[in-house]
């Protein structure tokens, strides 16, 4: 079993930054993926950004590839989503999840492919 925990959600003026965190524990061996997906009101949750553990790769949904970089630290079992120049469109709930499943390329925006889900966190981005 592996438990996600994300955090640094808040408030923000649109410009201005934040910077996700979710941190990961249990079975965290068996992680070979974790992303980052929205949900805002009304809409359905959407891919935004996903990393292979291995660092190998890195995935962007178009809409925040240049202003949103996606890390990790896999010695603290934590993944970072550091999100610039934020826009009101961002405001969502934003979650992480992972993946211990076998990963096939070209699958990391599926919602399928992930089998844990954190809690989420809240971003809202003022105009």
């Amino acid at each position: 079993q592996v438990q996600l925990v994300e955090s640094g959600g808040g408030l923000v003026q649109a410009g201005g930054s934040l910077r996700l965190s979710c941190v990961a524990s249990g079975g965290t061996y068996g992680m070979n993926i974790v992303g980052w997906f929205r949900q805002a009101p009304g809409k359905e949750r959407e891919f935004v950004t996903a990393i292979r553990w291995s660092g190998s790769a890195t995935y962007y949904t178009e809409s925040v590839r240049g202003r949103s970089a996606i890390s990790r630290d896999s010695a603290k079992n934590t993944v970072y989503l550091q999100m610039n120049s934020l826009k009101p469109e961002d405001t969502a709930v934003y979650s992480c999840a992972a993946s211990t499943l076998p990963y096939y390329a070209g699958t990391y925006s599926r919602e399928t492919t992930y089998n844990y889900w954190g809690q989420g966190t809240q971003v809202t981005v003022s105009s």
